[in-house]
């Protein structure tokens, strides 16, 4: 059974991000001119913060040093965290994306852009947003429906708190 460097590195560097309190979600080896670039990436349902990165760096720089995993030629390591638009390909990406504004790949060919309300083991309860004043629906989506999710950038997103405090004045009124 043939394995690629890519599983050969995860099994070597998983159990020490692991350690590090942090999940590996990604590994490749790309080649970017002459240079090979090993991208790391890595998450927690926290989230990580810029110490737990440098500290996990530095853990995996030490042990592909000590095995020599990726070759006597030179190399970058790149360790960073999923991104905002991250795909969502597991479970724990959609736990972790609850609150979240996500558009959908339905297997159906259609698409849903909606915000994750609740997961658990077979699927979602959403919130899609209402067009043109129209209120926002709910809606349950089994995972086997879904063919790809990512989550989208809000900028003018309204927290909790905001939303409450509008609620109050117009009751007020």
């Amino acid at each position: 059974m043939s394995t690629t460097q890519s599983e050969r590195l995860r099994e070597l560097l998983e159990p020490l991000v692991i350690s590090q309190g942090l999940d590996l979600e990604e590994i490749a080896v790309d080649s970017v001119g002459r240079k090979r670039v090993l991208r790391v990436v890595v998450d927690s349902d926290t989230g990580a913060d810029l110490d737990q990165i440098a500290d996990v760096s530095r853990a995996l720089s030490a042990k592909l040093d000590e095995t020599e995993a990726m070759g006597e030629g030179a190399y970058d390591l790149e360790v960073g965290t999923p991104g905002a638009e991250r795909p969502l390909t597991e479970y724990r990406h959609y736990a972790r994306a609850v609150g979240r504004l996500v558009r959908f790949q339905l297997g159906d060919g259609g698409e849903l852009v909606a915000r994750i309300l609740e997961a658990d083991a077979e699927g979602l309860d959403l919130e899609v947003p209402g067009v043109k004043g129209r209120k926002a629906t709910a809606r349950r989506l089994a995972f086997a429906d879904v063919d790809k999710a990512r989550v989208q950038v809000e900028f003018n997103r309204k927290d909790s708190n905001e939303k409450s405090i509008e609620n109050e004045k117009e009751e007020e009124a």
